[in-house]
């Protein structure tokens, strides 16, 4: 029988996230290192540089049978653990990852405590149709969760690009604040 492939986290050795999405290449196993693009201000120059995004994670789609021989990859310390098992990743939330470096550069990380928070859609962009739940909204920053990990990509986003599919959670809110709210 033929196990299904799944996406999971590898714990990389520090600096070793390039490196190990290399070697995983060559031994043939499909991985997902996301790179950073960051503008770097010299005093003559500016110039792009890619750094991961996650310090220390690469992304794989592997079969659990694959798992031993992935582990045994130089620099892969262990797979990232919940609840006693590999930590599967949503193939929707390595996408998203995706699509979202395609779109911004300088993304920053922020840790989180995932909860359980509005529900929205986006409605334009590249991650049009999608829905996620929203952490915090400020001026023009939009907080995209990844649960799974446990982090927030954050980008400056037109706050026009999303509309709420539920605001009856919302504590002494009427529907004219709502709206405001979501707009102002």
């Amino acid at each position: 029988m033929i196990s299904e492939k799944k996406w999971y986290a590898v714990y990389t050795r520090p600096r070793w996230e390039k490196k190990v999405a290399d070697l995983l290449s060559r031994r043939r196993v499909e991985n997902f290192c996301p790179l950073n693009r960051i503008v770097r201000q010299w005093a003559d120059r500016k110039k792009i540089i890619y750094e991961p995004l996650f310090s220390s994670y690469v992304f794989v789609h592997a079969a659990e049978a694959e798992q031993l021989v992935i582990k045994q990859t130089d620099g892969i310390l262990n797979f990232v653990y919940w609840l006693g098992k590999p930590a599967v990743i949503k193939g929707d939330e390595i996408a998203a990852i995706g699509e979202f470096l395609e779109d911004h550069e300088n993304i920053k990380l922020e840790k989180i405590n995932v909860s359980i928070t509005d529900k929205v859609r986006i409605i334009h962009g590249p991650l049009a149709n999608r829905e996620g739940n929203v952490l915090e909204v400020k001026r023009n920053s939009v907080r995209v969760s990844l649960p799974s990990l446990g982090y927030d990509m954050v980008a400056e986003v037109n706050k026009s690009r999303i509309e709420v599919l539920d605001l009856a959670h919302l504590p002494y809110a009427t529907s004219a604040t709502m709206y405001n709210a979501k707009v102002g």
